[in-house]
């Protein structure tokens, strides 16, 4: 949740961050911004990529992934496309996170700070990365124990009755069905994000 409490906590976090060296200023770091921007970029198409071999049967024949979902990593590499929007904005004011633990956080936290607090960005694209960096830590968090879940689901298919096989294939797609619309909004917010960053880097 984005309220007053966190802005507070961000106010404050930023500055000592700055004097441990995990976020870093200078006019070198503005030469990195293309190289974010290229990043941003190869993952929004990524997650566009999978998305719709995901949802397109005859791209599933044609690149011989037959069921292929692709949903969870789409939904990853569209918050990868606004992390690295993130850390563009930054690296053009000369501002480069240096910590090798927490980076996403951080990111966040100096993305707040010094695009947010000063009115040159709208609370709306702060929650909605926030967000972002929700569902991509969640769903890709849950994936090993989906896995797990899969493998013993199949197993149970051959061991139920029929009922009880049809109320789970009904569960699954429902949960399927709940992912792909998860995925398609995450990469159509990775796509405003990069539009609005990009209008600011000009």
């Amino acid at each position: 949740m984005f309220d007053e409490k966190k802005i507070e906590k961000i106010k404050k976090l930023v500055p000592k961050l700055l004097d441990e060296g995990l976020i870093k200023r200078n006019d070198e770091y503005k030469k990195l911004t293309q190289f974010f921007v290229e990043n941003a970029k190869d993952s929004l198409n990524s997650a566009k990529l999978l998305f719709e071999v995901s949802t397109n049967d005859k791209l599933m024949e044609l690149t011989g992934f037959k069921n292929f979902k692709g949903y969870l990593w789409a939904i990853n590499a569209s918050y990868y496309s606004m992390f690295y929007m993130a850390n563009a904005l930054l690296a053009s004011e000369g501002i480069k996170i240096a910590a090798e633990t927490g980076v996403h956080k951080i990111t966040f936290n100096a993305f707040t700070y010094y695009f947010y607090l000063n009115g040159k960005i709208t609370k709306k694209y702060i929650e909605e990365f926030l967000e972002a960096q929700k569902d991509s830590e969640e769903l890709l968090g849950r994936e090993e124990i989906a896995k797990e879940a899969d493998i013993k689901a199949k197993k149970l298919i051959i061991d139920l009755a029929y009922e009880s096989e049809k109320r789970k294939a009904f569960t699954y797609e429902l949960e399927r069905t709940r992912i792909e619309a998860k995925a398609k909004t995450s990469i159509e917010r990775a796509q405003s994000f990069l539009v609005e960053i990009m209008k600011m880097l000009k």
